[in-house]
């Protein structure tokens, strides 16, 4: 299972550029699965009713790029539904069936939670025989939510981190896959947004030991999940037969 995501440098509010930028940044590369970060087409923007996707221009662009590539895409979008904005993080597989996850955990700093409604199901999707549980950024911070109990393979966590937290953003990536015995692809953004903020090369992909499998050229990162050694790692090492017991 080949992933590539890009620390996309997100265009402000520029929907149909940022489209142009992901179709040229993957145009030659072939993968299984390609992901993008945290409200992708728009940047982090909390004027949510400017660029909520309503008609899903996104979701159809998506689809669109998982036909043409004969692969799987990922990534979160502002959306608007039934009255509601979600922050939504689509998995569009190249058949066009699609999932979603609304994140569950809104960023009180920002107010994200006073404009967006949250999320309450955890989300896994099941692709080429390994198991995805979505997450969206601030997700990390509460790990009881994304406890692995044996029903997932890799965690990908798409955010819009900034530099002044990115300590955070890589300690608590690598220690969810360490305490879940899973892999986590951390994609984050990178450049500047419209709100000043920067957002430094910081995406990562963890084995369950803690050491990241990724590789990088320029704004994309690789990774090679291998469920052989993965199954060995949870085998040699059963840590979750010792987890707590509890209901979400």
């Amino acid at each position: 299972m080949k992933i590539i995501g890009l620390s996309q440098n997100i265009i402000w509010k520029e929907k149909h550029e940022n489209f142009l930028l992901i179709e040229r940044k993957f145009q030659n590369l072939e993968a299984d699965l390609f992901l993008v970060p945290e409200m992708f087409s728009t940047g982090f923007y909390m004027k949510a009713d400017e660029v909520a996707d309503g008609n899903e221009q996104v979701l159809s662009w998506m689809k669109s790029f998982a036909k043409a590539k004969n692969a799987a895409i990922g990534g979160s979008v502002s959306v608007k539904e039934k009255g509601n904005f979600y922050n939504r993080f689509y998995f569009v597989k190249p058949d066009g069936t699609y999932y979603y996850y609304n994140k569950k955990h809104l960023f009180s700093y920002t107010r994200e939670d006073k404009i967006y409604t949250a999320g309450k199901e955890r989300v896994i999707v099941e692709y080429l025989g390994v198991r995805f549980f979505l997450q969206i950024c601030y997700d990390a911070r509460f790990p009881v939510f994304a406890r692995n109990r044996k029903d997932y393979d890799v965690l990908l966590n798409v955010a819009n981190w900034p530099d002044s937290r990115i300590l955070a953003w890589e300690t608590l990536s690598r220690a969810r896959a360490i305490e879940n015995q899973t892999y986590v692809f951390a994609l984050n953004r990178t450049g500047e947004d419209g709100n000043g903020l920067k957002y430094p090369e910081s995406s990562h992909c963890y084995f369950p030991d803690g050491e990241d499998v990724s590789t990088k050229k320029e704004d994309l990162i690789f990774a090679e999940i291998d469920m052989r050694k993965l199954e060995k790692y949870r085998k040699d090492f059963p840590f979750l037969d010792d987890a707590d017991d509890f209901n979400w």
